[in-house]
């Protein structure tokens, strides 16, 4: 029979793999309580950087329905659960292991699919979520204005021509 503090603790980690929109898993050997500080301080706004027991963690994967982690749950693991945006919070981890070579990302999941460590740095050089509706809309912005100007560049020329042509009778008309 489970602990009641295991099976509350499996319970936490599972909530969370539930609630959050994607989640990394890393291994921390080797950062100071002050550097894992500084990376929970850096994605604070889109996710929670959690300490976790690989044991259990696969428990609640399995109970969450996360199949990705069972390989990499190796060593010391700790988990950044996403809530936010997920670019943002894939830069994030991608900047501080840069910083800090003792963070190792071993692999995530992503709105249920499983990511590798590549594919979570490919996801962190994305742009953000709102520089690609920007780009979006200013595609869409320029097809419209190119549209426009195919509708009227036809009538604008026919009146160019006319207005030449009138101008050219006024001018024989005065020479005459």
């Amino acid at each position: 029979m489970a602990r009641p503090d295991k099976a509350a603790a499996v319970a936490e980690v599972a909530d969370k793999f539930r609630e959050s929109n994607a989640a990394v898993l890393t291994e921390y050997r080797g950062l100071t309580v002050a550097q894992l500080k500084e990376l929970r301080r850096s994605l604070s706004g889109n996710a929670t950087y959690a300490v976790v027991k690989n044991t259990l963690t696969s428990i609640a994967a399995k109970d969450a329905g996360i199949d990705a982690f069972e390989a990499d749950l190796k060593g010391p693991s700790a988990i950044a659960f996403v809530t936010g945006d997920p670019v943002e919070a894939a830069k994030g981890l991608r900047d501080f292991a840069k910083a800090n070579p003792a963070l190792v990302i071993k692999g995530g999941v992503l709105d249920g699919k499983p990511l590798t460590a590549a594919e979570i740095t490919k996801l962190a050089d994305l742009e953000s979520r709102e520089v690609l509706l920007a780009k979006t809309v200013g595609a869409m912005k320029a097809k419209l204005y190119q549209a426009a100007y195919a509708f009227t560049a036809k009538p604008a020329q026919a009146a160019r021509v006319i207005d030449a042509l009138r101008q050219k009778q006024e001018s024989e008309a005065a020479a005459a």
